[in-house]
């Protein structure tokens, strides 16, 4: 059970790494697909800010008249017009990347084919050449300063600009697998702590059932000294004290068994055997005892070979506790039956009472440790919920199931299912 854990926690955070890893891949396309888009749009603005600084305007007007620095045609100083270029250029380009659906910080610079630089608000040189764009510009404005002019548009921080188009896909498969990570983990932590309890809870049980082995046994050799001394009318008491201390035993022995099976412990040593001989001495017993009790009891075990991988002993047991169920939970005139028979490789096992039923909601819950089945008005009934329990380990152990069929105030069917040996081997 613990290397399946650790099987599972391994496999957990492959699954965890692969699906990172997925999502990398997925936003390492979409950034590769933003970046082309981004080189799209950004060449059809740039051609149309080539176009409209081309031609004669307002603005290229402007341009041409603060790279010449003349100021004959206006009334304001040379520094106010470079300031007014610098400012109508930079909202000019803004406009054009903003038809794109390009919205990010750039600055540029505009300077001639031998360097000499004309305007340039906040340009700084990068090594990133991915973030220039370089334009040559013709037409109206070169021909009027007479020279050969580049525009440099370059953009500051174009990671962020990626990122933010891909918000949309990152933060939702971050959340994701964060959500996965800590729901696991809660899981993985919650079956440790779910095992510490049933470790912890069945380590008091055995150390509690051991201690009690002990005065049951001196109850037991205590009762047989005092039955061979004993006169006649001290008999019966005497017996009665013997018969409880067996049962006290017998629900030690189950504790123990039970708790056994539950950490894995090799208690069962299956072998290939014909369960009918200790299947018909247990239905025999049975019927012995039932004329005692004034039990109406049958049983069928149809065909002679029940061939199976099983222990006897314990098998027996789970059959018997059945029976022992079905005399317990009665308020009328006992009728109880015993049906065995093979079907398609299967071992079917019945055993049908007409006691006061289960309830629907209590059917889900009967095999569980330590569950009571309400015995309404039988006040005779008692018990420590390990019967049923016991009942369900050892059948899993045998590689079978278990299932039940109830009404209330109708009675209840218990069916055992077991796979039988191929060819009695």
């Amino acid at each position: 059970m613990l290397n399946l854990k650790k099987g599972y926690i391994v496999v957990f955070i492959i699954s965890v790494i692969g699906l990172a890893f997925i999502q990398y891949q997925y936003l390492r396309i979409g950034l590769n697909l933003a970046k082309l888009q981004f080189n799209t749009k950004t060449g059809q603005a740039l051609q149309t800010i080539k176009t409209d600084l081309g031609t004669k305007n307002e603005l290229t007007f402007l341009m041409a008249q603060a790279i010449n620095k003349d100021d004959s045609h206006f009334n304001l100083s040379l520094d106010s017009i470079q300031d007014a270029t610098r400012y109508f250029l930079n909202d000019f380009l803004v406009d054009r990347f903003l038809q794109q659906g390009i919205k990010t910080d750039f600055v540029y610079r505009l300077h001639s084919e031998d360097s000499t630089i004309f305007l340039s608000p906040g340009y700084k040189q990068l090594e990133e050449e991915e973030l220039k764009f370089p334009m040559l510009l013709n037409g109206y404005l070169p021909e009027t300063v007479h020279k050969r002019l580049v525009l440099d548009i370059q953009f500051e921080d174009l990671s962020k600009y990626f990122l933010s188009q891909l918000n949309g896909l990152t933060i939702p498969s971050l959340l994701f697998i964060v959500a996965i990570i800590i729901v696991v983990i809660w899981v993985i932590r919650s079956m440790y702590w779910q095992k510490n309890v049933i470790t912890t809870t069945n380590d008091f049980i055995n150390n509690l059932t051991h201690e009690l082995k002990t005065p049951v046994f001196s109850i037991g050799l205590a009762t047989k000294l005092l039955e061979e001394k004993a006169g006649e009318d001290q008999q019966k008491l005497i017996g009665m004290i013997r018969d409880q201390n067996e049962k006290l035993k017998t629900h030690i022995d189950k504790v123990l068994e039970l708790s056994g099976m539950e950490t894995n412990k090799k208690i069962l040593k299956l072998s290939p055997g014909d369960f009918y001989p200790p299947l018909e001495k247990l239905a025999n017993t049975f019927a012995a005892f039932a004329i005692l009790e004034d039990i109406e009891f049958k049983y069928s075990l149809e065909d002679t070979r029940y061939w199976l991988n099983c222990e006897d002993s314990h098998l027996s047991n789970a059959v018997g506790n059945l029976l022992d169920n079905a005399k317990k939970y009665s308020s009328k005139h006992q009728v109880i039956q015993l049906k065995a028979y093979t079907q398609e490789k299967f071992l079917y096992i019945v055993v049908e009472d007409n006691g006061i039923g289960i309830a629907k909601n209590e059917l889900k819950n009967i095999f569980k440790k330590f569950h009571r089945i309400p015995s309404g008005d039988l006040q005779n009934v008692r018990g420590y919920g390990l019967g049923l329990s016991y009942v369900k380990q050892v059948i899993k152990l045998h590689k079978g199931n278990v299932s039940v069929d109830s009404q209330l105030g109708e009675g209840t069917i218990v069916t055992i299912k077991l796979p039988l040996l191929k060819n009695g081997k």
